[in-house]
């Protein structure tokens, strides 16, 4: 998108509160990836359209959108997975700053190994994928069984910088992850079992309903 009309709609955005500000502010001192304001409120507008009762986050970080999604969903209870320690004990205590350590829960390890345990929570109506991005294709074979039959499942930063979109890149690291990302793309695309959208607001967002 455009960066100027990235920040009109940004500008347009409700003030957020003093708790999401100071996260915002130490996710921009620490470099922890958060997710872009244009995004992160089209996603919450889906959400709120499909009002699910439970959501698996893959990817908590430091807790910034799982407690955004509970903000906008009041009733809904959410599960985010953290591989981090130290980000995990960081959202785990903006959590309770927020009073929603009844609505969240926390588990703590590699998303690749907690498909078992996660079960026993859901299974969800929707599925927020913003973790590893070279293993995107994994986690949405992995917990999409854990999906009920009109769920959704969202997937950030689809369009990585806009480097799916280059011919060439000459960061081989870049390179290697638009490339995983472009496979992941398709994949969603041209999957029998979901109806895809790739919406390009902040850093791609991807939208996959269950057929």
């Amino acid at each position: 998108m455009n960066q100027s009309i990235n920040h009109y709609l940004e500008s347009l955005l409700p003030q957020r509160s003093k708790l999401f500000q100071e996260m915002e502010e130490l996710a921009e001192k620490e470099r922890v990836p958060i997710m872009e304001q244009t995004a992160i409120d089209v996603m919450l507008q889906f959400m709120r359209l499909q009002n699910p009762a439970k959501i698996l986050e893959i990817g908590t970080a430091i807790g910034y959108s799982a407690l955004r999604m509970a903000d906008a969903l009041p009733d809904t209870k959410i599960t985010t997975i953290e591989i981090d320690p130290i980000r995990a004990a960081q959202a785990a205590q903006y959590i309770q700053d927020a009073g929603a350590d009844g609505r969240i829960t926390i588990l703590e390890g590699d998303a690749l190994e907690l498909v078992e345990r996660t079960s026993e929570l859901g299974p969800y109506d929707a599925i927020f994928i913003d973790a590893a991005k070279g293993q995107y294709m994994k986690f949405f074979n992995m917990y999409s069984t854990l999906l009920t039959p009109a769920g959704c499942i969202y997937s950030d930063n689809v369009l990585f910088r806009g480097y799916v979109a280059e011919e060439t890149v000459d960061n081989r690291r870049f390179r290697s992850m638009a490339r995983k990302m472009k496979d992941f793309n398709s994949f969603l695309m041209e999957h029998d079992g979901y109806i895809s959208t790739i919406i390009p607001v902040g850093d791609g967002l991807a939208v996959s309903r269950k057929r």
